[in-house]
């Protein structure tokens, strides 16, 4: 991956174009896992208090010898901690695990409007921000009504809105909200949930025009839309062919094509992210 491929954040900092996931990455193996990354050129690692692979993050940092101001390194505020000086603390808390002094982006991980205290974590997002623990912050698994009430009730806007999208779940009105909006759309299972996007006839279809696979063909749809892919690869090889999309193009038409397979996995309207809310 060439080093310009970034996109421009609406405070000013930046964030590659693709990030490696690490859910389910963790100890010693998954330090490993991601030094393998990181010298194959991965640059931004997204990780969750949830997850338990912060630490595993900042100790392949460490390791790689790498300056510290080349990785850009996301991690995501629980549910548990949405009042204001419970989610300054854990943001520490996750500073001290992954042994960094600053945050390149911060997330809420979900808005969680049943119990609707999400306006006051962004609030101390903001803060956390103003103190230099974090250079950006934004949200994940956020609706247009939930940004519209962060964004109302304080003026900042997220830098960054991530979302489960994949081909079966395009998230097209959400993604034209976020790019109004300025917010930078990050995908998780940008591959989709299960294996079946991966053997989708019309994506075995292009893999084959363009010589590469079927992960490739996705995460370039992915970056064709403004989309920034976070994907989970545990072996090299995987993790370098998702770094290898950045030499063809799909067509604008090849690109609609892929979006139209919406829902063909059989999922209704109410079988939305929220049903993910176990992540507190």
């Amino acid at each position: 991956m060439s080093l310009n491929e970034l996109y421009e954040l609406n405070d000013g900092h930046q964030l590659p174009k693709i990030g490696l996931g690490t859910f389910q990455i963790r100890g010693y193996q998954g330090v490993d896992q991601i030094l393998n990354a990181i010298q194959i050129g991965y640059r931004l690692f997204d990780t969750s208090t949830n997850y338990d692979s912060e630490g595993a993050v900042g100790e392949a940092i460490r390791r790689s010898g790498i300056p510290r101001s080349q990785f850009y390194v996301t991690t995501k505020l629980p549910g548990k901690y949405h009042h204001f000086d419970d989610a300054l603390k854990i943001i520490e808390e996750s500073l001290l695990r992954l042994g960094l002094d600053y945050l390149d982006l911060y997330l809420i991980h979900w808005p969680l409007p049943k119990r609707d205290n999400y306006v006051e974590a962004w609030q101390a997002l903001i803060e956390a921000q103003r103190r230099g623990l974090v250079r950006s912050i934004g949200v994940s698994n956020f609706e247009k009504e939930h940004l519209d009430k962060i964004i109302s009730a304080t003026g900042v806007t997220p830098a960054v809105n991530q979302n489960e999208i994949h081909p079966y779940w395009p998230q097209e009105s959400l993604v034209s909200t976020n790019q109004e909006y300025g917010i930078v759309t990050e995908a998780w299972s940008p591959l989709g949930r299960g294996s079946s996007e991966l053997t989708e006839p019309l994506i075995l279809k292009l893999a084959e025009k363009y010589d590469k696979n079927a992960g490739q063909i996705i995460l370039r749809w992915h970056i064709q839309r403004g989309i920034l892919p976070v994907a989970k690869a545990t072996t090299p090889q995987h993790q370098r062919r998702n770094l290898d999309i950045f030499d063809f193009t799909l067509t604008e038409t090849e690109v609609s094509q892929i979006s139209d397979l919406e829902r063909k996995d059989g999922r209704v309207d109410d079988q939305d992210p929220k049903e993910y809310e176990e992540f507190v």
